[in-house]
């Protein structure tokens, strides 16, 4: 396998889930909340730099922590270097019918008090970077489903704790980001950029949902029964 395919797949699984509603709209929120208590433009994208920041470094250390640990542990590195291929096809499979509304997936959710993010949100930039990392840790079932199902078992076949989950959480960031700007820039664009987002990840959703069955299918037939 090309060793920089993992890398591109991790970081468009951070795209994926960024531009995912539950996500997006947690991001929007956060952004317009933190925003409130500035005039400045540089400022407002400074504090959605410093948010997108703050999530992407909960991403990379839970990602480090989980993958190190895994390979780390003798036996079960073992096991999974032997199984792993196996267990991935049929992880491709039914991430591929979640991301194609096949299966559903509950996951539970950490709230977070009015009080404390008004807290977090007047603290200068320390305040934004806190409250990302927080609202990292606020899985929805699609950022859960493609952290946990599909970026940690890529990282742990390709034995990368840190790059891989570092490729996530830099493409969970470029959305964030880029809304950060439109809210400083023109607030009013916003609500037309969230509905093409919207379509975008619908497409996006279901493309990668059938290129993900495909492959997993592959790996289930390939490593499983041995027969292509």
């Amino acid at each position: 396998m090309d060793s920089t395919l993992p890398v591109f797949a991790a970081l468009w699984l951070g795209i994926l889930t960024a531009i995912s509603p539950c996500p997006l709209a947690t991001n929007i929120a956060a952004i317009s909340y933190i925003s409130r208590h500035v005039s400045r433009r540089t400022t407002v994208i400074l504090s959605g730099f410093t948010y997108t920041i703050g999530r992407a470094i909960t991403y990379g250390i839970l990602g480090f922590l989980l993958v190190r640990t895994t390979v780390d542990v003798p036996a079960l590195s073992m096991f999974l270097q032997t199984y792993i291929n196996r267990f991935l096809g049929i992880l491709l499979v039914l991430l591929g019918m979640f991301l194609l509304d096949l299966i559903s997936l509950n996951f539970p959710s950490l709230s977070i008090s009015e009080r404390v993010t008004d807290r977090l949100s007047r603290v200068n930039m320390v305040g934004p970077l806190l409250l990302g990392s927080v609202f990292a840790l606020a899985f929805c079932p699609v950022s859960a489903a493609l952290f946990f199902g599909g970026v940690i078992p890529l990282a742990v076949q390709n034995q990368s704790s840190f790059v891989l989950p570092l490729g996530y959480s830099i493409g969970t960031g470029l959305p964030v980001l880029a809304f950060a700007v439109v809210i400083a820039v023109s607030a009013d664009s916003l609500g037309k950029i969230y509905k093409g987002i919207s379509r975008i990840d619908y497409w996006s959703r279901r493309v990668t949902g059938v290129v993900f069955i495909g492959v997993g299918i592959y790996y289930v037939f390939h490593y499983t029964l041995g027969i292509l």
